[in-house]
Parts: C-alpha cells; structure tokens; sequence
C-alpha cells in the first residue's frame, strides 16, 4: 500500500503544512467552499487521484478488509449501491476476479445500482433496485449462487435534519441486511455503512440474532468528523427453517 501523503513540504528552513485555499466565488455558498476546500486538502482524496481509485471511500474497504479479511481469492461479493466503483474497484484483485494469481481461486463480484455504472474490469455490474421483492433471486442468478460477502456503502438522501438522516440510514442498512440474510452463505460477511445516534439499536439486534460475531468501526479513512460508522458481521449462521404446522 502506498505510504499515506502528510500534507507537509520539507525544506531547508524546517516543515510548514501547505494548505489549499478555495476562493469564494459569485453564487458559491459558504457551505460549498469549505466542501471544496477540504476535498484538496483531504490525504485520501490524494491517494484516490494518485492511485486510481473512483472515490475516498475505496480506501474505507481497503482498510476494513485489512483487519477482517473477507475479500479472499475465490470469494463471491455483492456489493450494494455501488456507484461510483470504488469498493469493486478494491475487491476485484483481491478476490482474484481477473484470474491473474495463478493457481488461486477465481473469485466473482456483482455490484448493483439505481443508476448505471462506468465497466469496471473484473467487476459485473447491474441496475438493480435491491429493494424490488425479487431481488435476491436476480442477484444469485447473476452469481451462480450465494454470495460470502454482501457489503454496502449506501447512505440515503441527506435531509439536512441529522436525526431524519440517522434513521433513514438505518433503515436502508437493515433492508440491505435482509438481502444479505436471502442471498449470503453460511459463515457469510456482511458490510455495512451506518450512522452513529442511537436508532441502530435493532439493526445490532439483528446482525447478533443472524451472525457469530458483530463489530462496530470506524476506520481511519472515515473523517473524524463524521457519525458514520461500519458494521462487520461475520460468521452468518444461515437462516433457521420456518417450522411446519402439525
């Protein structure tokens, strides 16, 4: 892994932070400069340009699956609201979807989104609404199967109201969770992003009721200024059949 930019110069009268500075601009909000601003001075946003990567957020997978190892070689991942491509991005080499490591398994990774996304080598990419009630069969049929890891990114529509936000974030991860219940194999990971604020409560109940093991983290490419967290659950115990009526 690239060693992560400081945002420092050193020159012969010691180390100064370079900092960019936006100028404010006719019809530009406030809000909308300082956006701008932290995007240039952002290490992340760096590494993204420099090493190819669609967005920031690649490096947020990337460093997940340094601590958990879910995206192994041979390993089939679906991969939740995926544009722009960033986490497919990350998962396609590590799961050998390429067949480049020779003598290791092949793995396979659909992503699925509202909206088309630019082809992404290695990557399978389809416009899906996962919410539809057949989703879950047009994903396994696309995989062949069932999937090791289902892993979203998702965050809805921002309101401006942070506790409306929190619980519409929620909610989608506990949709995309019930996804993962239909389509996941046993001993199956499942990613996803979430907002801390209290409503993720049932969400956790959930994840502990379905897995062996739930953490709750915030890698540090995640900006620390932000309440968003990710939930790891792994170890998926399948689901129980339903019992039949005497």
């Amino acid at each position: 892994m690239a060693k992560q930019p400081t945002g420092k110069s050193t020159s012969g009268r010691g180390q100064r932070e370079l900092r960019a500075k936006v100028k404010t601009a006719r019809g530009r909000k406030l809000s909308s400069t300082l956006w701008l601003e932290r995007q240039l001075n952002d290490p992340y946003v760096q590494r993204a340009k420099r090493e190819g990567y669609r967005g920031r957020a690649a490096f947020k997978i990337l460093e997940l699956d340094d601590k958990y190892r879910f995206l192994v070689p041979g390993a089939r991942v679906v991969d939740l609201g995926c544009a722009p491509g960033g986490w497919c991005q990350v998962a396609v080499p590590r799961i050998n979807a390429l067949g480049e490591k020779g003598g290791k398994a092949v793995g396979r990774i659909i992503g699925v989104d509202l909206q088309e996304v630019e082809p992404i080598p290695g990557a399978e990419l389809h416009v899906l609404d996962f919410l539809e009630d057949d989703a879950d069969e047009k994903v396994k049929g696309w995989l062949g199967g069932r999937a090791d890891v289902v892993m979203s990114d998702m965050a809805a529509s921002a309101s401006g109201h942070k506790q409306t936000d929190h619980i519409r974030i929620v909610a989608l991860c506990e949709a995309a969770a019930q996804l993962a219940f239909d389509v996941l194999e046993p001993g199956g990971t499942f990613v996803a992003k979430v907002l801390a604020g209290g409503a993720e409560g049932s969400l956790q109940h959930l994840l502990k009721q379905r897995f062996d093991k739930v953490a709750n983290v915030k890698p540090p490419a995640s900006r620390s200024d932000s309440s968003e967290k990710f939930v790891v659950a792994t170890g998926f115990r399948g689901v129980e059949p339903e019992a039949s009526a005497d």
